[in-house]
């Protein structure tokens, strides 16, 4: 039986599916952002911007060590959406019980070798001396909440493999909004600062995990959740490693490169940090509409592909391109047209405000490219090619910004050099990646042909 929040991906005009699909995700990962953008306003309006800079001094170095688990996470929603779209309901129901155990899983991973490494790490990456005691207390509160956010993004991509983007975005409502009020009563009221922001994050993270979970349990679906049948399915888990394993990786090594430019920032001392800590939660908010976007091209290509409708695949790759370029095109343009007033919500010294310009003017004008690299990137994967959209992600946009970092920027050394890296290495991420989709969707047709003709 099928839930009036589904979606129908493998039947009708895609560009209203894909719509309908892609809003409630925007919105929903707009939410799960204000969990670290409340932090970072609180810290800067009501604390100092020394506690608002160690919190954005962590944000790096948090992506490196959850990225490989989140990457789990999207090979659950493929695995996920083709079962879905073949109707094999077993494997369905084996899929949603081996990715809620590996959630737990990899949740109690990051605890347990998170917890010690913190300190360590944080001072690899030069983090101002005033800076590390917050940026660790902070960073060791928020990761005893990695469990219950694990928890949710596992069961979130279960429910968007289905085509439902809408629950999701009820219960991070319901934590968004918690974890905001919780802010304002741990810093204003009980004067915690960085120890309050992240007890806020970790408690509203379990918030929505419980509501994910209690969402997953509701009886007479196809994939409902039992908690006795809990178990690892081994072909189950291998199917979501070998795609998951290498977007984890991917994702790992675009953090890498990105602590190094955290890293490089830092040496510009505080003031740069904060600017750019705020500046970067703005971009975070377009990106993640792109992103949306980009989970559609990825769920919309694998359903389809399980369906054995892969005559749809170039058309969600062409509707998806366009609608991802006006998003990138419209909210970057008003990120950059509005930025001292954007930024001036984050930090109330009007020494960060020019130091957060000088990254949104670089950064956001040209973030449409960010969204069509993601997109051909997202088609490629849904299409079941696991290794080549990482290989690709990490020659390109990984390796290239790390050369830029020891060559260029090492020779020029100066924020706008630095923050160039990202325009450039997108466009030839995209180039490359729009190669590879017609590479494997030709590959696809001459497999699927031949099946015909035997």
């Amino acid at each position: 039986m099928r839930h009036s929040s589904e979606i129908d991906m493998c039947s009708g005009p895609l560009a209203g599916s894909l719509l309908r699909f892609s809003l409630p995700l925007m919105a929903s990962g707009i939410l799960q952002l204000l969990f670290n953008a409340a932090d970072i306003i609180v810290l800067g309006q009501f604390a100092s911007s020394s506690a608002m800079a160690a919190v954005g001094a962590t944000s790096s170095l948090n992506s490196l060590m959850v990225n490989l688990f989140l990457g789990l996470s999207i090979g659950c929603s493929v695995v996920m959406a083709r079962s879905y779209g073949a109707q094999d309901w077993r494997h369905v129901h084996d899929t949603v019980h081996t990715a809620l155990l590996l959630a737990v899983v990899c949740g109690g991973v990051l605890v347990v070798l998170g917890l010690p490494l913190l300190p360590i790490l944080l001072g690899w990456m030069d983090t101002p001396a005033d800076l590390l005691a917050q940026s660790v207390l902070y960073m060791r509160i928020v990761f005893v909440g990695m469990p219950a956010m694990m928890i949710y993004d596992f069961g979130a991509g279960l429910l968007r493999a289905i085509g439902d983007t809408k629950r999701p975005l009820y219960f991070l409502t319901a934590a968004g909004v918690t974890n905001a009020c919780l802010n304002l009563v741990f810093v204003i009221v009980f004067q915690l600062d960085v120890a309050g922001v992240a007890l806020a994050t970790s408690l509203s993270q379990y918030l929505s995990a419980f509501l994910v979970v209690r969402c997953l349990m509701q009886p007479g679906t196809r994939y409902q959740l039992c908690l006795r049948q809990l178990r690892i399915r081994g072909p189950i888990l291998l199917q979501i490693v070998r795609v998951g394993l290498p977007a984890g990786i991917q994702s790992v090594v675009f953090s890498v490169s990105n602590v190094l430019i955290q890293s490089s920032i830092n040496t510009f001392g505080t003031l740069a940090v904060a600017g750019s800590t705020a500046a970067a939660n703005i971009e975070n908010f377009v990106y993640t509409a792109m992103n949306a976007v980009y989970q559609a091209a990825l769920n919309f290509t694998s359903q389809n592909l399980g369906a054995g409708k892969t005559e749809r695949i170039p058309l969600i790759l062409r509707d998806c391109l366009i609608i991802v370029a006006a998003i990138g095109a419209v909210l970057g343009g008003l990120a950059a047209g509005f930025g001292s007033q954007l930024l001036s919500i984050y930090s109330s010294d009007p020494q960060v405000i020019p130091y957060g310009l000088d990254r949104i003017r670089v950064i956001c004008l040209p973030y449409l490219i960010c969204g069509l690299m993601d997109v051909a990137c997202g088609v490629v994967r849904g299409m079941g090619a696991a290794v080549t959209p990482t290989v690709v992600s990490l020659a390109g946009a990984c390796g290239l910004r790390i050369v830029w970092i020891y060559t260029v920027f090492a020779s020029a050394h100066s924020l706008f050099v630095l923050y160039l890296s990202y325009p450039v290495t997108w466009a030839v991420t995209c180039a490359a990646h729009l190669v590879c989709c017609a590479y494997f969707y030709r590959r696809l047709s001459r497999s699927r042909a031949a099946a015909l003709r035997g």
